[in-house]
């Protein structure tokens, strides 16, 4: 009997079925960008969730590109050493700090402090965020709470702080958040759609109250893409990822960070309240089962 055939997986027909866990480091510092050398330079960029996954390729992209940039994350440890890495392949100094950004006296203190160390903000990347795949009727108190407060209210006081500190100077401010394709619901992630559907039209609402203060505030929607985050999943599951979209194919972190560079660039000066989906076509086609399909949805074309 033959082997059943692993998945095609492109660009690369030769990729093994099963997906990379992020970018390595060398290639994210050498892979070829579309952008001017000096497209960031002068502008200083925040980073939450910067210590790995999309937060680290963009913190990257932006040093790479001449920004200043502050991270911030929970784990410590990841943030030295995406420090070291950038003085390392680029001679620059990155200021980097763990914090909880669900409380919002932490948020204020650390925005000051990146006020303190880079003179000011440009562009405020929201992008830090938590997740666990389970069927929604059984998730805990304890589960749903800590779901809402990091990837809503989180993302909520750190454009708060941001956007009071622009408005009382009366510079102008740029606002991207990390969400969610939310559009036809996230099964077996319902607390992180409910969340994250709340930014994007909270975001909507905010371009349109704070365009008298020239500040930006737009979405990116990011489909199945391949990020140290993968290890939440089962292995069963992310097999099947990349067959929900028309594509067939898993995107990674550098996509995304282009597309925030573009947005903190000068050439999205004219783009507010808007969402970028990033997912391949996952959005007309396709649905994804973080936690595996169940038996009752597993049709032949199911992801």
């Amino acid at each position: 009997m033959d082997s059943p055939a692993k998945p095609h997986v492109r660009p690369d027909p030769n990729a093994p079925g099963r997906p990379v866990r992020g970018i390595s480091d060398s290639e994210l510092i050498n892979r070829e960008s579309i952008f001017r050398p000096d497209l960031l330079a002068g502008k200083r960029i925040l980073v939450t969730g910067g210590g790995s996954g999309m937060g680290k390729a963009t913190a990257i992209l932006a040093c790479r590109l001449g920004a200043r940039v502050a991270i911030c994350g929970r784990d410590p440890d990841k943030l030295v050493r995406v420090q070291a890495l950038i003085a390392e392949a680029t001679g620059q100094e990155i200021f980097a700090r763990s914090v909880n950004i669900r409380d919002p006296d932490a948020v204020e203190a650390f925005i000051g402090a990146v006020h303190d160390e880079l003179g000011g903000i440009d562009t405020l990347v929201n992008n830090a965020g938590g997740n666990f795949s389970q069927d929604a009727i059984d998730f805990s108190r304890k589960g749903w709470l800590a779901v809402i407060d990091i990837n809503l209210n989180g993302s909520w006081w750190m454009m708060q702080e941001a956007a009071q500190r622009w408005r009382d100077a009366g510079t102008p401010g740029n606002i991207v958040n990390i969400v969610a394709n939310v559009e036809r619901g996230m099964p077996q992630a319902a607390h992180n759609c409910a969340a994250r559907a709340g930014v994007i039209y909270l975001s909507k609402t905010l371009a349109t109250e704070w365009a008298p203060f020239d500040i930006r505030v737009n979405c990116i929607g990011p489909g199945v893409i391949e990020t140290e985050g993968f290890s939440v999943y089962p292995e069963e599951a992310l097999v099947r990822f990349h067959k929900a979209n028309p594509m067939k194919m898993r995107g990674d972190a550098w996509d995304v960070a282009q597309k925030i560079v573009y947005l903190a660039s000068p050439a999205a000066r004219f783009i507010n309240g808007d969402l970028s989906i990033i997912d391949g076509g996952q959005a007309q086609w396709g649905v994804i089962w973080p936690g595996g399909i169940p038996d009752y949805f597993n049709e032949t074309g199911a992801a």
